[in-house]
């Protein structure tokens, strides 16, 4: 097996997260390539340093620069906010490191297609952090589309909704600095986006309303001044799908109570689908060839028979969770850097989602359906 060395950029929530992954997979999924946790970065030195102790990277440091010299790097993960993703994605390709972003790609679709064309141009492996993609369950629902258990789909309906920016005392972050790009449309109605394309693939029209809800936050914690909020925390947008059905998808940051509801439901002329990640290792089926008396949603628990879930437990119904998907989309990806097929979604799926993205926050803008 070929050692492959890891750079991260980044010790936020997703940071720790790729590191714990690295090293999951290593163990749970193993494959031709065993990562090695060469250095971290962080602008703060302190959280870099605690990171290395508690992962085990050799060096921390507070210049990410020096990730991208380091030659003993393969791998480059970025996990920093948005608005960072393209110089610090473009210096790893040009230094012919394989390249893992975390989620939007980048602010806008000129960023995204800049940074794909580059990673094309340079022939290395990319991935987009879109890991909610990686659950058996989710692999599932697509198979039974794909194979027309559905019949013909009519109509998706998806969400993405969370409360973290509910409390208008919430401050003023990097999450709402337009440089960014946009709010709740791209950072939760990204994931969706790329749960729909899965499922059902292109999108081809989009009609949005972005809506801001609270207009104003502290600029800090506690402090009495306020700063304008001039990105979305609530979206709704209305898709067309290239295979002719259309849907509904709801992104939303202000949904007082909610944790974690992203969720879809597909119907189709045969049968139906229901998922939601408040029980993701849960897939609900509806049949219209059962039995009238028997008629309603069936539940589809995750075990072992769908692949990887018996890497983590042999044992049925005793779930999966969210590292565990983070760690199978990074296996994926280090058998993709390995010369295996590219699992993704990478540069290039990301973009495309990001298109659509833009597409909502000009279609709301000028109130109107727009074609991608």
């Amino acid at each position: 097996m070929k050692k492959t060395g890891i750079g991260i950029i980044g010790t936020g929530f997703m940071g720790l997260s790729h590191a714990l992954a690295y090293r999951a997979a290593a163990a749970i999924l193993p494959g031709e390539v065993i990562p090695e946790l060469i250095a971290v970065a962080d602008i703060d030195k302190a959280a870099a340093e605690n990171a290395a102790r508690r992962f085990g990277f050799r060096r921390a440091t507070d210049d990410w620069q020096s990730l991208i010299n380091d030659p003993e790097i393969d791998v480059i993960s970025i996990t920093t906010p948005n608005r960072f993703h393209l110089e610090q994605a473009l210096a790893a390709i040009q230094a012919g490191k394989h390249v893992h972003c975390e989620k939007p790609i980048a602010p806008n679709s000129d960023d995204a297609r800049i940074m794909t064309l580059a990673a094309e141009a340079q022939g290395v492996i990319t991935q987009v952090g879109f890991n909610y993609l990686k659950n058996p369950m989710i692999k599932l629902a697509r198979t039974m589309i794909d194979s027309g258990e559905l019949g013909d789909i009519v109509s998706f309906r998806g969400i993405h909704a969370e409360d973290f920016m509910a409390s208008p005392l919430t401050p003023w972050s990097w999450r709402l600095d337009p440089a960014g790009g946009a709010g709740a449309v791209a950072d939760l109605g990204s994931h969706i986006v790329a749960m729909a394309r899965y499922l059902l693939g292109p999108v081809v029209a989009v009609q949005a309303d972005l809506e801001t809800v609270i207009k104003q936050r502290p600029i800090l914690s506690g402090a009495q001044g306020l700063r304008k909020v001039e990105v979305d925390d609530i979206a709704r947008l209305t898709v067309e799908f290239a295979r002719g059905c259309k849907g509904s998808i709801e992104a939303s940051w202000v949904a007082t109570g909610r944790n974690m509801q992203l969720g879809f439901e597909v119907y189709g002329t045969l049968g139906a689908l229901h998922f939601t990640q408040e029980r993701f290792n849960e897939l609900h089926y509806y049949n219209t060839d059962t039995a009238g008396g028997q008629r309603g949603f069936r539940k589809i628990e995750a075990g072992p028979q769908h692949a990887p879930y018996g890497a983590f437990c042999p044992a049925p119904g005793h779930q999966l969770g969210f590292n565990d998907l983070k760690t199978i989309e990074i296996a994926e990806f280090l058998r993709a850097v390995a010369g295996q097929p590219v699992s993704g979604p990478d540069f290039r799926e990301a973009w495309e989602i990001q298109k659509i993205i833009d597409t909502a926050i000009r279609s709301s803008r000028e109130q109107r359906w727009l074609t991608l």
